[in-house]
């Protein structure tokens, strides 16, 4: 296949009245077919269900977005079945003919473009930056997977000795499970799904049940582009009702995961445990982080407190790359902390009608709690000099931008992951204790440097322990191609999405050796 390089899908221009009319006019679009009901598609065909999943707005909790059937085990079941028996034709597909898919399910989306950012502002509630961001890197992923698999699909060179040939080729596994968070229910359900889909695999597909409706769009992509019956089943359900049992099924050969380190860990317990299959079950697994970013007294103070702000607060924190800790040299806290206050105080914060709307709401109640009670614990850990008492979440699941200084590197709101805008400023006494201090986490995911010192930067270069580190830059929104992601320790198995090792994940090495 001839095909241009990969290029990432340009963001939009928000002072360009061209696409603000674009996306007003999906808004209004889509705002006539909320409420609507979505069945489950299992083998090709619709299911209906006797429970639902009903999906609201976190910016206007009385507003629902869509109903969408609810799985049983029964349905996981049938789901399964439907993946294994599409599973021997599908693994036989040309790999060229399976990236084809993936291609036009990316032009698909890029024509739907502005809907899918309206499916975000509603079901997400994903300012339009970040909507329009997420959106580009789904497209992203299936532009690169598929030429991933294309250059993957001859296998890796070997030697042969005299008189025989040595391949070493990659084959699919079987069925995947993919299990997606609610934070990036476009990009990452894309991401994982169409690497599973595009190696060769059959897979069960099953969004959080706070985006199950743009689990449904995304599925709905998937089959417009010609995926044949049953590679997707699309099996949306609460993870507490089908997750154990979707992974610890003997048909299930791996599972694709992202989500709370608990959820990560009780998965890859389960997947470990034989279950009458004739394999042992891989599991590929982001789970979140406590990321921070280090300030010494050399940086460029305006720029880093810019760049805390923006990491910190996109998309109200709810992102397992966010910033929540800022560990700040002794000599320049105070200046760093009153910038970064500063900044953090003019951002928009509301319902995410426009594009100046920088803070959005939380994504649910029982998020909104959890934040809430977090920002209770800092009273007693810190010194809130940022931040209001959360609201009714009846308005809203909206929490305003928090910052706590004078925390304790010991400080549960330092340790723990909170998962919205809250910040924790910790003062170090000079770079080998910021160090230390950013490295006595469970988790490795991201973390920050800003520093014109060139012994720190190639000191943090190995020693500042996570899977995705940035110098004197924001720590969020990496680049599928650019910045393949994924972390240490906790954070997972530093599966490294969007890069050159990801596909292989999801197949079988196999060597193959004939003596003539």
């Amino acid at each position: 296949m001839g095909l241009p390089p990969f290029r990432n899908e340009p963001y939009l221009d928000w002072n360009d009245q061209e696409n603000v009319k674009r996306v007003r006019a999906a808004l209004e679009k889509v705002g006539g077919e909320l409420g609507r009901s979505y069945p489950l598609i299992i083998g090709g065909k619709e299911v209906e269900t006797e429970g639902e999943i009903v999906s609201v707005n976190p910016a206007r909790p009385q507003q629902v977005v869509g109903r969408v059937a609810r799985a049983t085990e029964r349905e996981a079941s049938l789901a399964l079945d439907a993946a294994t028996r599409a599973f021997a034709d599908w693994s036989r597909t040309a790999p060229e003919a399976r990236a084809r898919i993936l291609l036009r399910a990316a032009a698909i989306m890029r024509r739907r473009k502005a809907e899918m950012i309206a499916w975000e502002i509603y079901e997400g509630g994903k300012p339009w930056p970040e909507a329009d961001a997420q959106v580009s890197e789904a497209i992203d992923f299936l532009e690169y997977y598929a030429r991933e698999m294309l250059r993957l699909k001859e296998g890796a060179e070997v030697h042969s000795v005299a008189g025989e040939e040595s391949r070493y080729f990659y084959q699919p596994m079987g069925v995947g499970v993919i299990i997606a968070p609610w934070n990036f229910p476009t990009a990452i359900l894309t991401g994982m799904s169409s690497a599973a889909i595009v190696t060769g695999n059959t897979i069960v597909m099953k969004p959080s049940e706070f985006t199950s409706v743009i689990g449904a769009k995304v599925a709905e992509i998937f089959f417009e582009a010609g995926l044949p019956e049953g590679v997707l089943n699309f099996c949306a359900g609460y993870g507490s009702e089908i997750g154990d049992y979707l992974v610890s099924d003997p048909r299930t050969r791996f599972i694709s995961f992202t989500g709370s380190m608990r959820t990560g860990l009780r998965i890859n317990e389960l997947a470990a445990k034989p279950n009458g299959q004739k394999w042992i079950k891989r599991v590929i697994a982001e789970m979140g982080g406590k990321d921070a970013m280090i300030i010494d007294d050399s940086a460029d103070l305006e720029a880093a407190s810019s760049d805390i702000v923006r990491s910190a607060y996109g998309y109200a924190g709810q992102k397992c790359s966010a910033a929540s800790r800022a560990i700040v040299h002794a000599d320049v806290y105070d200046e760093v902390l009153r910038r970064v206050v500063e900044k953090a105080r003019a951002l928009r914060v509301g319902a995410p009608d426009g594009p100046e709307v920088f803070v959005g709401p939380l994504i649910s109640e029982p998020q909104f709690e959890k934040v809430s009670g977090y920002i209770e614990v800092g009273r007693e850990e810190g010194e809130r000099v940022l931040g209001e008492d959360p609201g009714d979440p009846k308005d809203g699941y909206f929490v305003t931008p928090t910052v706590y200084a004078g925390v304790d590197p010991k400080a549960r709101i330092a340790q723990e992951e909170i998962f919205g805008p809250v910040l924790a400023f910790i003062k170090a006494r000079d770079f080998e204790d910021a160090l230390a201090i950013a490295n006595d986490s469970p988790y490795g995911l991201t973390g920050g440097l800003y520093s014109n010192d060139r012994e720190h930067l190639e000191r943090a270069r190995h020693e500042f322990h996570v899977g995705n580190l940035y110098f004197n830059r924001h720590i969020t929104g990496a680049l599928v191609g650019v910045q393949p992601f994924g972390g240490f320790g906790l954070s997972g198995t530093d599966s490294k999405a969007g890069g050159p090792d990801y596909l292989q994940q999801h197949m079988l090495p196999k060597t193959v050796v004939e003596r003539f």
